[in-house]
């Protein structure tokens, strides 16, 4: 289901705690079975004290609330989560689109091996995979999947 009620926007020092709440939501939906490294606590203090005020976070906003997020790094997505109950209304693709529009040069993402719904959503959005790595190198130790956005090849929007 496509809806345009919602505004995307960058992420500000007050809507952290929202931000986090995001992620908190998502991640709990989306990846049951992965150890997460970091309690809901020591997620939220990150987002407030170093995602928000540090690093280029857009938010997607309906109904007055944060309902999706971004955090955009140099070439690398890093993190896009979304509301559960905001999934499938387009806010993750229009998210997709705002960094390749801020990085029309390529990006970058890693997502975990076991999520097979962002797996999806990053190939329909003309990421391809780079490689594979067993998780020694994150900090849930979960196998995960680098992908890689360069224009052109595949796109999208």
């Amino acid at each position: 289901m496509q809806t345009d009620d919602f505004a995307v926007r960058r992420a500000v020092d007050s809507d952290a705690a929202s931000v986090a709440a995001v992620w908190l939501r998502s991640f709990t939906a989306a990846l049951p079975s992965v150890r997460r490294a970091h309690t809901d606590h020591e997620v939220r203090s990150w987002f407030r004290e170093v995602v928000v005020p540090g690093q280029e976070t857009w938010v997607a906003t309906a109904e007055g609330s944060v309902v999706g997020m971004m955090v955009v790094d140099g070439e690398s997505l890093d993190q896009l989560y979304l509301d559960p109950a905001w999934q499938g209304r387009g806010i993750g693709g229009r998210l997709v689109h705002l960094a390749k529009q801020l990085r029309p040069a390529g990006l970058a993402l890693w997502t975990f091996q076991v999520n097979e719904p962002a797996r999806r959503f990053y190939e329909r959005h003309g990421f391809v995979v780079a490689e594979y790595t067993d998780g020694r190198h994150n900090e849930e130790h979960e196998p995960d999947v680098r992908y890689v956005w360069r224009p052109g090849a595949h796109d999208q929007g």
